[in-house]
């Protein structure tokens, strides 16, 4: 297995342990509160599980109409999420309102 094959598990591993362990505290304790989640928002190995969860997914695009296959092929994942965690970090990211439901 090489570095970046390592690199990768010990990501996926440390979000998943990050997760846990507030999952477990919520569990403890159910009216804590948790002040200080958006600075784990924009951790790189926590966004770049969840893109590959989206990825797994293979769902279809979402408010702002972009596919997944879009992004890779147009854009490259990387360029994507440092984006991404650049709006997060400096408080630039402001979601898409959804204006309808579809069933």
């Amino acid at each position: 297995m090489n570095a970046r094959k390592m690199a990768n598990y010990t990501n996926i591993d440390k979000a998943q342990e990050h997760w846990k362990t507030l999952y477990l505290c919520a569990k403890e304790s159910p009216t804590r509160r948790f002040h200080a989640l958006y600075d784990k928002i924009y951790r790189p190995d926590i966004l770049w599980e969840a893109w590959q969860s989206v990825k797994q997914k293979k769902g279809s695009g979402g408010v702002d109409g972009q596919m997944i296959e879009q992004i890779v092929l147009d854009y490259g994942e990387r360029k994507f999420m440092n984006e991404i965690f650049l709006e997060l970090k400096e408080k630039r990211y402001h979601p898409r309102l959804i204006t309808s439901i579809i069933d």
